[in-house]
């Protein structure tokens, strides 16, 4: 006797990540209640199930939920603003400046809903967020249905949200403490960066770390200018300095990780810290190549990450895993290294290992939530397809994205948004950039 189900997908083909490198042809992916129940065969599926919903997806790949493993999701209204310029220039003179006049709780709150919008239709089920007022960011999470980590941000400087360290921490928590039993949410420490906090916060966000079980989520040696900055006024390299105030473990993930020597790699890799490489938002402000090959190589949990839209200006995993492996194929001298599977590996399972998430979600496999995305590749453009691995890395775009769904249930469908209109969202986005001032004071946003 066949059994209910909630959903049966039946693609063309199947990357599972899990077990890797392999692609699964004449297979169909059964879901109940939000989780995988088997991916198996198609022709046994048809007896063994009865699904309420039957999706067949002809032309198409079906593999997990794509996880962005570093952005600044609100910042989605700061896109454009301050284009073509280095790291710290970028962030004094412009980005500072423009969150200093419009932060609040509805920028974030909108500036978040268009962000978790922009990306589930790109593939992206699950991101890993450091920016102010966490509260309205969840608020944002949660009516767009993705699955997030939010950071409990902390600087030593006052902002809108908070006035010191002290301040961002206890607001943070309360916020964890508000949200913590919804199952699409949970929390990071959030440090802003080595040159930002200083020792003291940081010996306190690594007791609280331990305490509460969260990862630490931090920029880290993105660029050559904040190591000389921590040598002047430490003494020490930024990494030498997070390992001596008991940060390097394996709780730890390292957002950027540009400037990396052989060494700090290995004790990168020895600690068990994780890496978010964020390459178009490196290229974009000329912070440099990260040595991903050295760190895959040396066994360390390396996701991507687009970073926020003022700095890439995309929110697109698939441009970040094409960047990666072609970064890293031209650094290294090496074609052979991060393949295509590999690629796909460190946008879903790494990604999401990369933020304690790879036991619920991250692959297709039974037990974990269906957080799955399907890619079109039937277009005359896409034609022909010798593989689909390959296809998704090196052909595809976020327009051929077609269908998502987090924890089973859809939210792109042929894709348009499941829950909310297209229209909204432009409005929503230009009531940020009205040039008369009428709604938000968005005219401020680009001056």
């Amino acid at each position: 006797m066949s059994a209910a189900i909630d959903l049966l997908l039946e693609p063309d083909w199947i990357i599972p990540v899990e077990p890797a490198a392999i692609v699964l042809e004449g297979h169909a992916l059964a879901v109940d209640q939000g989780r995988i129940v088997a991916l198996l065969p198609a022709s046994e599926a048809a007896s063994r199930f009865q699904p309420r919903q039957h999706f067949r997806l002809p032309g198409q790949v079906l593999l997990p939920g794509l996880v962005n493993a570093h952005t600044h999701a609100a910042m989605t209204l700061l896109r454009g603003c301050a284009d073509d310029l280095p790291l710290m220039r970028w962030l004094n003179e412009h980005i500072w400046p423009a969150e200093n006049r419009v932060l609040s709780p509805q920028f974030v709150h909108d500036g978040t809903l268009l962000a978790a919008w922009e990306m589930l239709r790109g593939g992206i089920t699950c991101f890993n967020d450091m920016y102010f007022f966490p509260d309205a960011a969840a608020r944002a999470v949660h009516e767009a249905g993705i699955r997030a980590v939010l950071g409990m941000a902390v600087l030593e400087f006052a902002s809108a949200y908070a006035v010191d360290a002290d301040d961002y921490l206890a607001k943070g928590l309360k916020t964890r403490d508000a949200w913590r039993d919804q199952p699409e949410l949970s929390f990071a420490l959030a440090p802003h960066a080595p040159y930002t906090v200083a020792d003291k916060t940081f010996e306190r966000i690594a007791t609280l770390a331990a305490q509460l079980d969260v990862p630490v989520h931090i920029h880290l040696h993105e660029t050559l200018e904040e190591i000389d900055d921590s040598m002047r006024r430490f003494g020490v390299r930024p990494i030498r300095r997070l390992e001596r105030l008991g940060l390097l473990n394996p709780g730890l993930i390292a957002v950027h990780a540009v400037h990396m020597q052989p060494d700090e790699v290995e004790l990168l890799a020895q600690t068990g810290c994780a890496v978010a490489h964020c390459p178009t938002s490196n290229m974009k402000l000329a912070s440099g190549i990260a040595p991903v090959a050295a760190m895959v190589a040396a066994g360390l949990r390396v996701g991507l990450g687009s970073d926020g839209a003022a700095s890439n200006n995309r929110l697109d995993l698939l441009q970040e895993m094409r960047h990666a492996g072609l970064l890293a194929k031209v650094a290294s001298g090496d074609a052979t290294v991060l393949p295509a599977h590999r690629l796909l590996r460190m946008a879903t399972l790494d990604g999401a290992a990369a933020l304690g998430l790879d036991a619920s979600i991250g692959s297709l496999v039974a037990g974990k939530w269906a957080d799955l995305c399907a890619i079109r590749l039937d277009d005359w453009i896409s034609r022909p397809c010798h593989d689909p691995a390959s296809h998704v890395v090196y052909v595809a775009d976020r327009g051929q994205v077609s269908h998502v769904w987090v924890g089973g249930i859809l939210r792109i469908y042929d894709g348009l948004p499941v829950g909310t209109e297209p229209t909204r969202l432009i409005e929503l986005a230009e009531s940020w950039h009205n040039p008369r001032g009428t709604s938000h004071s968005a005219s401020t946003l680009a001056s």
